[in-house]
């Protein structure tokens, strides 16, 4: 950590420990683990190392709460959203510096994070008083049917550390406003941003044991016990295809319910009609939001081969010219990646690239020095046998290559096995939706490179998971559809 008096303070002001039934505690065995700042690689702060009797409290107290949180009423549970939201605006700078300090983001991404992670949590608070039911004549007469909603029962949320605000918020805000208890496991590399939000709920007004969080190093031996306890009703994972994989198979034997956010693979397609100015900003908001670290992020850029060349030099010319360095200091546009093993990956990947044919327009080599810093990157000419054209990138390199027809682009966007988000740019209106419905992904951006909004159902098909989060689809993950025959 520098010198900077504010940094040491947030780090030394949040939470360290356990939250389990409304208290923070230490681990059950005294264990706890470092948390690094991925732009020195030096150590951050220790916290709190659960362990599976940590779950196994963190379950008692959940399950412990969930009858009488079920029954409160819904503007209570509203006005506890938007309390928490409330106190997220007032705390967004010491917020979004702890974020960077731990995650590396540039402080005005962790600002948008704060700000938008409180968003869920006002769109929630409005959907919890909204839920809805049904009243109905039989088709035949004689009977009535009447329909009501639920709350699933306590949940297990797993969160990522590439958002670790804003991922916990849109799990978070429709649990509370569905009335459901939670445990939350953060990821290992960034829990000190969901130790800060487990603050801000408990000043919320959130009842103890209604949220719980467990940091931990030893994430299978914590989850599998609570999937298959037979308590928890609910498991919302944002993560890894693999990882999900395995918690959809511990999961099938308690029939639970899930929301599986997973990885992506996402197309960026730019046609020649294109406003090429319009579609290189939206590739640099597709590619380099997060620094690249997103399962949303452009993996993918087709540009019709008319207009490759000029669409790769003016990009090249906009990465190139992105300031990198600690996202602490003033200008910086780019921090560093999570770890080194993160950035070990990103230049194998472009290593095999250069080796398959594609040229380097800029970048394309890790710095010397201290930190995960890897350079804004543009390789063109990139072969579909590339690495990472199948792989996720997540980092700042845009791999571009060429199409000549919109089958042709069509059909290679669509092979692969993930199907989270792809972007079109064209000013075509007709073949903007056309290409939009055949492309197989829950998400698509036309002429824009950010399609996230906590009103917009949010999520993917094939190995990009099940269920989506955010607006009205996100607080039904977390209900139950009861109906009542009624003779009459």
């Amino acid at each position: 950590m520098s010198g900077n008096p504010n940094e040491a303070r947030v780090v030394a002001e949040v939470p360290k420990g356990l939250l389990v039934a409304g208290q923070w505690a230490d681990a059950s065995d005294g264990g706890t683990f470092d948390v690094f700042d991925p732009s020195t690689g030096e150590a951050l702060c220790a916290v709190a190392d659960a362990t599976p009797e940590d779950g196994r409290r963190a379950l008692e107290a959940a399950a412990a709460a969930q009858k009488e949180f079920a029954a409160t009423a819904p503007r209570a549970r509203a006005d506890m959203l938007m309390s928490a939201f409330d106190l997220l605006h007032e705390r967004i700078e010491d917020l979004a510096l702890l974020m960077t300090l731990e995650m590396g983001k540039p402080l005005a991404e962790s600002k948008g994070e704060i700000a938008y992670a409180a968003e869920f949590f006002r769109h929630f608070a409005e959907e919890a008083v909204r839920i809805d039911g049904g009243y109905q004549t039989a088709p035949a007469g004689g009977s009535r049917f009447l329909i009501t909603k639920q709350p699933v029962g306590p949940a297990l949320l797993i969160t990522p550390w590439n958002f670790p605000m804003a991922m916990g918020t849109r799990k978070l805000g429709p649990a509370i406003a569905a009335g459901c208890t939670s445990i939350t496991k953060p990821a290992q590399q960034t829990p000190l941003s969901m130790l800060a939000l487990g603050e801000v709920l408990r000043e919320a007004g959130v009842p103890d044991g209604v949220v719980n969080i467990l940091p931990t190093t030893r994430p299978g031996e914590i989850t599998e016990p609570l999937l298959t306890s037979g308590v928890i009703r609910k498991l919302s994972f944002t993560g890894s295809t693999g990882v999900g994989r395995t918690l959809l198979a511990q999961s099938a034997e308690q029939v639970l319910r899930t929301s599986m956010e997973l990885g992506g693979n996402a197309g960026f397609v730019v046609f020649e009609d294109a406003d090429i100015d319009e579609a290189v900003a939206g590739a640099m908001a597709a590619k380099m939001r997060n620094t690249g670290e997103a399962c949303t992020a452009a993996n993918r850029i087709f540009v019709q081969r008319s207009v490759i060349d000029e669409f790769g030099e003016r990009l090249a010319k906009a990465m190139s010219e992105l300031p990198v360095g600690r996202g602490v200091e003033d200008g910086v546009r780019v921090g560093p990646l999570i770890d080194e093993k993160a950035r070990e990956k990103v230049q194998s990947l472009v290593d095999d690239a250069v080796a398959g044919g594609a040229r380097v327009l800029t970048g394309g080599t890790a710095p010397d020095g201290p930190g995960y810093f890897y350079p804004p990157t543009v390789l063109t000419g990139v072969p579909v046998t590339a690495r990472m054209a199948s792989e996720e990138i997540f980092g700042p390199v845009a791999p571009l290559t060429s199409f000549d027809t919109e089958d042709e682009v069509v059909a290679a966007v669509n092979d692969t096995e993930f199907g989270l988000v792809n972007y079109v740019f064209t000013n075509d209106l007709r073949r903007g939706l056309r290409v939009a419905e055949a492309l197989e992904s829950g998400m698509v951006g036309l002429n824009q490179g950010v399609v996230s909004n906590p009103a917009a159902p949010f999520g993917g098909v094939k190995a990009s998971g099940l269920g989506r989060e955010g607006g009205r689809a996100g607080i039904e993950e977390y209900l139950e559809t009861k109906y009542v025959g009624i003779a009459m």
